[in-house]
């Protein structure tokens, strides 16, 4: 890292960052600021928490119910085994999940899941907008055979278009979600 002054504020930049237009330094003043979520809203809670932790093995970390206002948020991550063992409990819980970096917060409006042909804009038609979220895997091959096994809906297989080795899957509510494998996105 190389420190630079810059209108009295101290920034620091990768040694080897590239020239992009629109970067800005980084100011000393967002030390300690975490990226914590992404928030999708969702249809049937029942059925998003199913996918989420049974086919992408995410744990719920915590529930807030907000029912004078009409929904619930459920936020989850993708822990270790040694992660989830070691949880906190009750409000440290709740501290806990607000540190971490990678939480998706799904939010559910009660009576969306009765509602017949309802569904939410996944960003990926007209007008586009948020475009998807995205798991590393260890081993594509494997990922795509328990997607597979579990019949998950496609947009985009591994082999399939010009971008080889990744994939694009989708949840229950239609977003997307983008598979890679780390070692083959070099």
């Amino acid at each position: 890292m190389t420190q630079q002054a810059n209108n009295d504020i101290t920034i620091d930049q990768p040694a080897s960052s590239v020239q992009t237009a629109g970067v800005a330094p980084i100011a000393n003043q967002t030390e300690g600021f975490t990226f914590n979520h992404t928030m999708l809203r969702v249809k049937d809670p029942k059925r998003s928490l199913e996918f989420y932790t049974g086919i992408l093995g995410m744990t719920l970390l915590a529930v807030k119910q907000f029912e004078e206002m009409g929904f619930d948020l459920y936020f989850l991550a993708k822990l270790t085994d040694e992660e989830r063992q070691n949880l906190p409990e009750g409000d440290d819980l709740t501290i806990y999940t607000f540190r971490q970096r990678g939480i998706l917060e799904l939010t559910h409006n009660y009576g969306t899941e009765d509602k017949e042909g309802f569904s939410y804009h996944d960003g990926n038609s007209e007008p586009q907008g948020f475009g998807h979220i995205c798991f590393n895997v260890p081993d594509m091959a494997a990922a795509i055979a328990w997607f597979d096994a579990n019949q998950v809906t496609y947009q985009k297989r591994p082999e399939d278009g010009k971008m080889k080795n990744v994939a694009f899957i989708k949840d229950p509510d239609g977003y997307w979600i983008e598979i890679v494998q780390a070692d083959l996105m070099a």
